[in-house]
């Protein structure tokens, strides 16, 4: 059976805003589709206030050793983030009702009044209605969540650092494709994590997961280890619409609501990834890569906004299944495809691919000389490449293969 069949429901593992004056949300990401699937819609510490310092690339000690040293410098630069909003302010009033019952069978002034409870909304008052997770990247207060955790754009958003201090938070930008978000408190001299590569991952490698579960439990630890990769996630929770999520990181490490945004690390202390969601039974959690996440925190920090190139297609990744279902030549590669709405198209008008050329129902089968295969994903090459770059495809157009150059241009807005 296919592995990725195996999987249930997932949830974004943060806690995000509600609306009604009672309700804390402990808003949790569930995966909403029935199983693990390809997205066919790809466009495309030291404890005191100083940097943490990388370790030497060789590190040595037992497994606990490791985990505490890697906790020790990590957890300072862990931050809590609590929504604040305007929520409707009810007060209960009473209203009198008589039964006519009363007065039919026993006769009139025999009783039967009653006072009602009844609520009516006197104002507003602000209350916190959930929160997430997040971590500091740089000493002037950069800070990566995730988008879910901050995307109510009527909220307000307040930081927690680990030693109690509040800061306001000031949202720079919300990644309308990765499930990122950039956040900036005024402040200087803070703690931050340094970002590992995720594109050496291996399974079964130990990781540490840090967060804020339930609101609760400030900088809870949990470890285990990456049980997959590359795996690809359709993903929803009470108030956030589903999304894809492409090439994300599973892992056994306990990850739960409010740990959204939170690092997951390596023994070294360093980020490879960014929790995000859970899925509906036990020690099956997900994370972002962290070379995802760094190269957004590198454009906001350079432009003030995330820019990112993009080929301007969508496509679904080609299986032996696919193949032979639809009487492919390969059972590698990518198929660019319509997505489900006639407006949906599979190369969008005037986008770099568009204009090299490439249509519906090519198969793009290498770029720059990699193959595309199982565990290599078009998206992630894609992101890791600049604006203006030229790549060159490897493709399948009616049966003949030829090589196509492309010139990679900002996504829009």
């Amino acid at each position: 059976m296919n592995e990725n069949k195996m999987l249930r429901g997932v949830v974004i593992g943060g806690l995000s805003g509600a609306v009604c004056a009672a309700l804390v949300s402990l808003a949790v990401i569930y995966i909403v589709s029935p199983q693990l699937l390809n997205s066919a819609n790809n466009i495309v510490s030291e404890t005191s206030k100083q940097p943490v310092k990388e370790q030497q690339a060789v590190v040595t000690g037992s497994q606990e050793e490791l985990v505490v040293q890697a906790v020790e410098k990590a957890a300072p630069a862990v931050v809590s983030i609590i929504i604040t909003k305007d929520v409707p302010k009810l007060e209960q009033y009473f209203e009198t009702y008589k039964d006519p019952f009363y007065d039919n069978f026993f006769g009139p002034g025999f009783g039967g009044t009653f006072q009602i409870p009844q609520y009516r909304q006197n104002g507003t008052e602000k209350k916190e209605v959930g929160g997430g997770s997040g971590f500091i990247v740089s000493s002037d207060g950069y800070i990566v969540s995730n988008r879910h955790v901050v995307d109510d754009e009527t909220a307000e958003y307040t930081v927690i650092l680990n030693d109690g201090t509040k800061h306001d938070a000031k949202i720079i930008a919300r990644d309308s494709i990765e499930d990122v978000a950039v956040l900036k408190i005024e402040a200087t001299d803070l703690p931050y994590l340094n970002f590992g590569d995720s594109e050496g991952l291996k399974l079964g490698q130990s990781v540490i997961a840090i967060g804020n579960p339930l609101l609760e439990f400030n900088n809870s630890v949990s470890v285990g280890v990456i049980s997959g990769l590359s795996r690809s996630i359709t993903a929803g929770g009470l108030f956030t619409k589903p999304e894809n999520l492409d090439d994300v990181i599973q892992t056994d490490a306990a990850i739960n609501p409010g740990n959204s945004g939170g690092p997951l690390l390596n023994l070294k202390g360093e980020v490879i990834g960014m929790n995000v969601a859970i899925a509906d039974g036990q020690n099956i959690g997900f994370s972002l890569p962290s070379n995802n996440v760094k190269t957004i925190v590198e454009s906001v920090k350079e432009t003030g906004k995330i820019t990112r190139p993009y080929l301007g297609l969508r496509y679904v990744p080609i299986t032996k299944e696919i193949k032979e279902s639809n009487k492919l030549s390969v059972d590698y590669g990518v198929l660019v495809v319509r997505g489900e709405t006639v407006s949906d198209l599979a190369v969008i008008p005037g986008s770099p691919a568009d204009k090299a050329g490439l249509a519906e129902n090519d198969i793009i089968l290498e770029i720059d000389g990699v193959k595309l295969e199982e565990g290599v994903s078009l998206t992630r090459i894609i992101s890791q490449k600049k604006i203006d770059d030229t790549v060159t495809l490897k493709i399948l157009h009616k049966g003949e293969e030829k090589e196509v150059k492309v010139e990679l241009n900002e996504m829009p807005e």
